[in-house]
């Protein structure tokens, strides 16, 4: 897996993305790391605490969020994106599927874009974007309903879709991770079902998988806690991902994430590695 300058080995261990929303909304977070100065600082932050990619975000795509202007989210991110290059040596994820911040974002230094429309929010141009930079991309599954008529068949048929536009525009296979969407055009039992599948998932579709739930909305209806209380859950559904074959993990709490992951792969690899 190429992102950037960063070679990985997906299925070697698994990943820590951190969460940086430089939004004012966030279901979680919003406010919180808005100012260059707080990003950075929180950036540093997850370094240390082990996280392995920044994954970026300038607009709020919680239920019920406003959509901003494409201008608006590019003067979020690009600064902050150049900011981070400068200071840190690692990668950059930008989540947009709006193909002009993606264009600006990647001129400043992004190295992989979170497209949560798995290229079909516009006719092509994010497809192309990514194609012609050489830039890696995670694809994300998405709808605008719930209307399955057998989930995990119809998830993976619209995924197939998303693959076709990117092979169509000629984006490496090598520069592809692929998430199943939780909390996106999904009823709580779909959520439940995708991190439970998210083996057949990744086989299916033969891509490495992105497993994104931290503090959502499955974890409070399940524990009936708010956004604020849902490390717990948030650690369950990472364990879950890890023995499901999740390459990578997207979360906001870096340090309990990896030791949960840690202590999670040395109980799958450790006894037989010596």
């Amino acid at each position: 897996m190429i992102i950037g300058k960063y070679r990985f080995a997906p299925y070697e261990r698994c990943r820590i993305i951190g969460i940086l929303n430089v939004t004012p909304d966030s279901f979680s977070d919003g406010g919180r790391f808005d100012r260059i100065d707080k990003a950075l600082e929180h950036t540093e932050q997850m370094i240390a605490e082990g996280m392995d990619i920044v994954d970026i975000g300038g607009e709020s795509t919680r239920p019920g969020y406003t959509m901003i202007s494409a201008e608006e989210e590019t003067e979020r991110v690009v600064p902050v994106i150049e900011a981070i290059k400068q200071r840190f040596d690692i990668p950059v994820s930008l989540d947009t599927y709006k193909y002009k911040v993606a264009e600006a974002g990647i001129a400043a230094g992004a190295d992989l874009i979170n497209d949560i429309w798995g290229l079909r929010y516009d006719s092509g141009e994010m497809a192309e974007l990514i194609a012609r930079t050489g830039a890696a991309c995670c694809l994300m599954h998405n709808r605008d309903n719930s209307d399955y008529k057998s989930f995990m068949e119809d998830m993976t048929a619209d995924m197939r879709i998303t693959l076709g536009i990117a092979e169509k525009a000629g984006i490496s296979p090598d520069r592809i991770i692929i998430d199943p969407g939780v909390g996106f055009g999904k009823t709580y039992e779909n959520n439940l079902e995708a991190i439970d599948r998210l083996d057949v998932f990744g086989r299916e579709l033969g891509f490495p998988v992105l497993l994104g739930a931290s503090r959502k909305s499955v974890i409070g209806l399940t524990l009936d806690l708010p956004a604020n209380e849902r490390l717990e859950g948030t650690l369950a559904i990472t364990v879950a991902g890890v023995l499901k074959g999740a390459s990578f993990i997207r979360v906001h709490d870096i340090k309990e994430n990896v030791r949960a992951v840690k202590m999670t792969e040395a109980i799958m690899r450790g006894y037989s590695n010596g």
